[in-house]
């Protein structure tokens, strides 16, 4: 349920009842216990503008604020902040609600959007590197984050696979008669041969800048081999997606060269509009304020990124009728992004109610505090790494010998990607982050391991007794009054983390739940002999809602839970 909505309203009924007029009321959680569930801290401003003593103002606020449902208590704290607690039996109601529902107490979007998410991104020249994992795996969570909130999601994988690179290797592709993924499993080796052949023959570097202009211009026989590179390459970025559990496909792929078309006439359309100024034989847009223009067109005919970025744009408003189009991409690409954003709704290209967002992260470090690479300085291939995550993950189950060689796999492969996901996902995505085997795979701490355990936990409970389980709540303690109020929170934190496009705002809660759930399985038994009925049904009920906001969570972010470890 949205929580915090709802205790909002309560606050503004009662700021309209002092006859005080506010733009927009926000309570936010409390920090401590002694503060109540939530705070409303809003009348220190209000203070300035009715030029009345701030305390006096809440007090005549508080004495309006009805307690006879939602809240229980309200008082006034300090200055003139407003301490708000909830109504148990109230809480209550809402988590058995929420525990009978399909989709965990979170309402499908009244309002929903067609939402383009664009990620991952891999050059096809070359196989995907540990730089592709940060788009790929932010991306998916968000497309999976909108579509579970009811907007209409189009997945799409803007691939690299157009430009004077692809001359060279479907020229070295022509000479090997290599046409199988078998012999082009190393696309990084392959490319380094196309290059050296290309630097020491004069005639097969004319002949490479001849299958580029081919290529361009429809050559069926060029643009055969052309498609047999991509789909081989295709096939590695396929592999990468399958272990990452990422729900990118073939359909997915909108490439540089899917727009090749729209690129005279994006030209045309700035040059109707005005826009275009010739500066050294390029056609150039110069944005006010800004020195340096946005080439569309070089002189010798060619295009930019930047032409593709605004055929892209142009057709994902016109032909797909985006209400919202989210760009996952490194921080390093801002100005650009910024600036193909400004062209394209002054010129038309998009409509001016489109929201378009830079979905910007930062750089993966290693533990000296550098670009992650590997030993000799090179770029780590992404199956490698997660090739390796598999393995350390099945190095790190404690108890092997209970499980068969095929659990123990899917165990190993379940918790190694989780935990590289996870990683990554619990920060700021604007951040830089280390890269810390050890502690992504750690038992301690906010890593998916822990949200793992957590799940595998209540599932052993669930184990042990083989009843039935009601839905009735009964809240005694002050534990299981904070872990259900947690748990209402749900639905309040997925909307925000949507609206901010930020993953780890989901993790960061996710985290609360299951140290909330720890406590509260410590102190309050469940299974003993000498707990009541209605009691061990309850605790039973909040064990099994638990477990359900857990295996959601980690579902939006792509990752698995297991029932033991």
């Amino acid at each position: 349920m949205k929580l915090k909505e709802h205790i909002n309203t309560l606050i503004a009924q009662a700021l309209k009842q002092a006859s005080i007029t506010v733009d927009k009321v926000s309570v936010t959680e409390a920090t401590k216990p002694e503060f109540g569930d939530y705070q409303f801290n809003g009348i220190m401003p209000l203070a300035k503008t009715l030029r009345r003593n701030p305390r006096e103002i809440a007090e005549d606020v508080v004495a309006l604020i009805d307690t006879t449902d939602a809240i229980s208590k309200v008082e006034v704290a300090g200055p003139g902040f407003i301490n708000i607690w909830l109504n148990p039996l109230w809480v209550a109601k809402r988590v058995e609600e929420m525990l009978q529902g399909e989709r965990v107490g979170v309402e499908i979007s009244t309002n929903p959007q067609e939402v383009i998410v664009d990620y991952s991104g891999p050059n096809m020249a070359k196989e995907m590197h540990v730089g592709h994992l940060r788009s790929t795996i932010i991306g998916d969570t968000l497309a999976n984050l909108f579509s579970f909130l009811g907007d209409s999601v189009v997945r799409q994988n803007h691939i690299g696979d157009w430009g004077t690179q692809f001359g060279m290797l479907i020229a070295y592709l022509e000479e090997q008669s290599v046409n199988s993924m078998e012999n082009l499993k190393d696309l990084e080796e392959f490319y380094k041969s196309a290059k050296k052949r290309f630097d020491e023959s004069e005639e097969f570097a004319l002949k490479a800048r001849d299958y580029v202009v081919k290529i361009q211009s429809g050559d069926a026989h060029c643009l055969r081999l052309w498609q047999n590179f991509i789909d081989i390459s295709l096939q590695h970025c396929e592999e990468v997606y399958e272990k990452l559990s990422v729900k990118l496909t073939r359909d997915d792929v909108r490439a540089e060269s899917f727009y090749n078309k729209r690129l005279p006439q994006v030209v045309s359309k700035l040059q109707e509009s005005g826009a275009l100024q010739v500066s050294k034989g390029a056609k150039c847009v110069f944005l006010e304020g800004q020195e340096t223009p946005v080439i569309v067109q070089k002189g010798d005919g060619g295009y930019l990124y930047a032409t593709t970025d605004l055929a892209s744009l142009w057709y994902r408003s016109e032909v797909l009728d985006a209400n919202r189009v989210v760009y996952v991409v490194d921080a390093r690409q801002a100005e650009h992004f910024k600036q193909v954003f400004r062209i394209s709704k002054e010129n038309g290209l998009v409509k001016e109610s489109t929201n378009l967002e830079h979905i910007a992260f930062g750089t993966m470090m290693d533990k000296g505090g550098k670009p992650f690479k590997t030993r000799d300085g090179g770029t780590v291939k992404l199956i490698n790494l997660l090739d390796e995550a598999v393995i350390r993950a099945k190095k790190s189950i404690r108890e092997p010998q209970n499980h068969s060689e095929e659990e123990l796999n899917t165990l190993a492969k379940t918790i190694g990607i989780g935990a590289i996901k996870y990683a990554d996902l619990s920060i700021n995505r604007e951040s830089n982050y280390i890269f810390d085997w050890d502690k992504m795979l750690s038992l301690e701490g906010n890593t998916s391991l822990y949200q793992q355990y957590a799940y595998a936990r209540i599932m052993s409970i669930f184990r042990k007794y083989d009843g039935e389980i009601g839905s009735e709540i009964i809240i005694a303690t002050p534990i299981e009054h904070t872990l259900s109020i947690a748990l209402l929170r749900f639905e309040d934190i997925l909307l925000r983390a949507s609206k901010d496009a930020s993953p780890h705002q989901i993790t960061t809660y996710l985290y609360e739940v299951a140290t909330l759930f720890m406590r509260f399985y410590e102190q309050n038994p469940i299974l003993k002999e000498e707990i009541d009925e209605p009691t061990k049904q309850s605790r039973l009920a909040l064990a099994l809602l638990t477990s359900k906001v857990i295996k959601q969570g980690l579902d939006i972010l792509g990752i698995e839970v297991v029932d033991r470890i």
